[in-house]
């Protein structure tokens, strides 16, 4: 195996001396966490070493952190596969890699396609991993990248590419404090499609050669939900007796926002007893604190982990499951997209405006600024500041239905004129790879 003189080094002393910090530490994050699972000590070969031998030799290497990032990649993976070109894809979380296990069981079972986790960004680690896997190119989707790993791939002569990269002006801001680690990993990547200007004037602010960097708008503009998704959705809704009930999704949500869209929704069921609330925490370990927070508030509730079903008694479901996002913004006709009363920056509206669902958000959507800004001048999606304006929103669009209608549609409106950003990566993509 290629390696570089020991103690050769790629990075500044104390960016090394960070990761010799932080490592033992994140392998018992991942032990508290993934102790109990069955792939467990697979898992800390995959993040810490050793590394196991390749199923694939020279793949296109597509790396998405977690579950968001594997929906936006899906396109272009299977863009990739269509093209006979075998495929490793890398996650840093176990949702991510539990959502590419289940796009692209066929593929992994016909060997075409591997996944893995992310080794830690260790000199060592991404030397070897490059070398067991022989990367032809990688692909980064929207937002982790590595400075060793660059290194690295700059070394070898692998082209990397930034795919629907976004910076918001707060992480922009946090990179800038970093100039001798982020000025030359930047400079290193091949290219960098930008979801918008701001993003791409901010990378080469930071240092990104400006010659490298388009404007390629959102993937996620191009998003349509999956058959399979719509057609479940139409079974739960026929099974559930849902007609003409009024359904609101609270996506994504982060602590506290739960208790606060609880409350909320406490206020507007006295008013509309027959209206059922969704609730779809961000992250699995927070399903059960979920559940007693519902029980707190008094409500009936059921659980999709235990197989439950809504009837006309239950006004709240635990969405507790991964992958079903989909599903549960084709039954609302409302959605409040969290992240946004957290200090999390807001999760991406899109998903909802495809299936035309108006959209209520809080304060905090940096992360999307300039999507979220496009919807709200559009009409499509409110934005407010306190969680008690939450309720008033929702009752608005449930007492008066063509202002629903009229959001509903300028939310598709703005995904139309949107539309495109998939063609114009995947002809980057597809040149890169020519090269």
């Amino acid at each position: 195996m290629l390696r570089l003189p020991h103690g050769a080094s790629l990075m500044p002393f104390w960016y090394t001396l960070l990761l010799a910090i932080i490592t033992p530490l994140y392998r018992l994050r991942v032990f508290l966490r993934s102790r109990h699972e069955a792939d467990y000590q697979s898992e800390i070969h995959q993040r810490f070493g050793p590394l196991q031998p390749a199923t694939l030799k020279n793949p296109v290497w597509i790396h998405a952190v977690s579950v968001g990032e594997t929906n936006a990649a899906q396109p272009i993976i299977e863009h990739l596969l269509g093209l006979d070109l075998p495929v490793l894809v890398t996650n840093t979380t176990r949702t991510g890699a539990a959502r590419v296990r289940t796009l692209f069981a066929n593929f992994i079972a016909e060997q075409r396609l591997e996944q893995d986790f992310l080794p830690v960004d260790t000199a060592q680690l991404m030397r070897d991993f490059v070398e067991i896997h022989q990367p032809r190119a990688l692909l980064m989707i929207e937002t982790e990248i590595w400075p060793n790993l660059l290194a690295v791939l700059e070394q070898r002569h692998i082209p990397s590419i930034l795919i629907n990269a976004r910076l918001s002006e707060r992480s922009a801001k946090g990179y800038g404090r970093f100039p001798s680690l982020v000025t030359p990993m930047l400079k290193r990547l091949t290219l960098i499609a930008a979801q918008d200007q701001d993003t791409a004037e901010r990378f080469v602010n930071l240092g990104a050669v400006p010659t490298h960097v388009f404007v390629t708008g959102s993937l996620k503009f191009d998003l349509s939900a999956p058959e399979s998704a719509l057609g479940l959705a139409q079974e739960i809704k026929t099974a559930w007796h849902l007609e003409g009930r009024p359904v609101i999704f609270a996506a994504s949500t982060h602590e506290p926002e739960e208790k606060l869209v609880l409350e909320q929704f406490k206020t507007l069921h006295a008013e509309f007893p027959n209206a059922l609330l969704i609730i779809a925490p961000r992250h699995p370990e927070r399903f059960d604190r979920a559940a007693d927070l519902i029980a707190e508030q008094g409500f009936q509730y059921a659980r999709r982990s235990r197989g439950e079903s809504v009837d006309a008694q239950t006004p709240v479901f635990l969405a507790d499951s991964m992958g079903e996002m989909w599903t549960w913004y084709s039954l609302a006709q409302i959605a409040f997209v969290g992240g946004s009363f957290s200090e999390t920056g807001g999760h991406n509206p899109l998903e909802a405006a495809s299936l035309g669902v108006p959209v209520v958000m809080g304060p905090h959507t940096f992360n999307f600024a300039q999507i979220v800004d496009q919807f709200k001048q559009a009409g499509a999606l409110i934005q407010v500041e306190r969680p008690e304006d939450l309720a008033p929103v929702w009752r608005e669009w449930l007492l008066h239905e063509n202002l629903r209608l009229d959001a509903a549609h300028a939310a598709s409106h703005v995904m139309s004129a949107n539309r495109g950003a998939l063609q114009r990566q995947l002809n980057l993509v597809d040149g890169l790879l020519k090269q």
